[in-house]
């Protein structure tokens, strides 16, 4: 196990580098002098020389992958050319939002869409599997900014029963709950379907197994076969997704945080983007790479206390 987590945690660093490197060659792969898109096309050349030297791109490339990595390991992120302020602070200041609304979208979507995907196994072909699989292949089908439209139109213009924009107050965990509760749903609409459906193929393939058949065999009540026996080994190709779910809801939060108008690593990395602010950019897409890559190692480890009987090789897979 320690081997195991060592070589992943190697190959998640990997995997950041190469970002990393990604980065710092996309401002030189768009055409133009960055500074002067950032500037403007009136800047002194004084000023033009004195930003090209605080973003280091008066270095050769390499150089400039290299500051960058090392100030990134260093919890350096560079600074943000409007505010001056750190780009790290910037990020950490809104971090919790996005983290929370993405954390909260997945446990919805596990709250509502394994449920339904059960339901939908254990009576195949009944009206509630042909009803359980049109609305989940109605919520797969639905983008993440029509559902957020959809309901911020309903019951926040419409029906005015809860609050259009903004995220609310932290320490006000009421008021907090009240902004979260649109963004959340219209986040976990989606992989609320997409749960649903794979939890009933996968609940459906492990109750054709030949262990299911001979605990039926035993005299088992069938919920016991479901619930102690099936539902346990069903779980672990959704448990397998989670982590590239919670990538992905991290992603989506970005256009759920613009249309509620949230604050979060989304509302900072799209106005960084209007105003050509390179630092905040290239230090959000390193936080949103390092959190979906850590989400993936952690449902990669929840494995094996699912099925005891998956065994985590010393190759790095599992």
């Amino acid at each position: 196990m320690g081997r195991y987590l060592a070589r992943r945690l190697a190959g998640g660093g990997v995997s950041l580098l190469l970002v990393a490197i990604a980065l710092t060659l996309l401002i030189h792969l768009v055409p133009g002098d960055p500074v002067v898109r950032i500037l403007g096309p009136r800047a002194t050349p004084e000023l033009v020389a004195s930003v090209r030297d605080e973003m280091d791109l008066d270095e050769p490339i390499p150089v400039q992958m290299w500051l960058f990595v090392t100030g990134a390991l260093h919890g350096d992120l560079g600074k943000d050319f409007t505010t001056r302020e750190s780009v790290m602070s910037q990020i950490l200041d809104v971090l919790p939002n996005t983290i929370i609304l993405a954390v909260a979208g997945l446990l919805l979507a596990v709250l509502f869409g394994i449920p339904l995907g059960v339901l939908a196994a254990v009576h195949p072909g009944s009206w509630l599997d042909r009803v359980t699989g049109a609305v989940s292949l109605a919520f797969t089908s639905l983008p993440t900014y029509v559902v957020g439209l959809l309901l911020l139109l309903l019951f926040a213009v419409r029906l005015d029963w809860l609050p259009a924009i903004g995220s609310g107050e932290l320490g006000d965990p009421v008021d907090y709950g009240r902004h979260l509760i649109l963004p959340v749903v219209a986040l976990a609409v989606g992989w609320v379907g997409y749960l649903a459906r794979l939890m009933r193929a996968s609940l459906l393939e492990v109750l054709n197994e030949n262990y299911i058949r001979t605990a039926r065999s035993w005299g088992l009540r069938e919920r016991s076969v479901v619930y102690r026996f099936a539902l346990k080994n069903a779980l672990v190709p959704t448990v397998a997704v989670l982590g590239v779910g919670l990538g992905y809801l991290m992603g989506g939060a970005i256009f759920v945080e613009l249309i509620f108008t949230r604050t979060g690593l989304g509302s900072l990395a799209q106005s960084a983007i209007e105003d050509r602010n390179y630092p905040v950019v290239r230090g959000t897409t390193i936080v949103i790479a390092f959190l979906f890559i850590l989400a993936n190692l952690i449902a990669d480890l929840s494995y094996r206390f699912l099925d005891p009987r998956i065994e985590l090789d010393e190759t790095g897979g599992v």
